[in-house]
């Protein structure tokens, strides 16, 4: 394992607030490859949005800033834990789990 595959992470996030149909996952998918991050995003039926980011502790970082800098989107709160890390590469939009 190279130095920069132990240094990659992931996490989950669930975020709460003004967070559907603000362009949130425009913005994510945007912002992760931007950051050269994977993993995936999805709209949740409580009107939350779920997201799995993977990548370094300063591409998530990038990721979140960009996503919470967006004109629309309003984040008033939100879970995260640390998930194991997964053979993945791009980043992409999760079909709602309700479809």
């Amino acid at each position: 394992m190279t130095d920069k595959r132990k240094n990659i992470i992931r996490r989950h996030y669930r975020f709460y607030g003004a967070v559907q149909g603000v362009g949130f996952r425009y913005r994510a998918c945007y912002s992760a490859e931007a950051a050269g991050a994977a993993g995936w995003v999805r709209n949740e039926s409580d009107g939350s949005v779920s997201m799995e980011l993977q990548g370094t502790e300063e591409q998530i970082d990038m990721v979140l800033q960009t996503i919470s800098q967006s004109r629309y989107i309003d984040i008033r709160s939100m879970d995260v834990r640390n998930i194991p890390v997964e053979d993945e590469r791009d980043f992409y939009v999760k079909e709602e789990w309700w479809y």
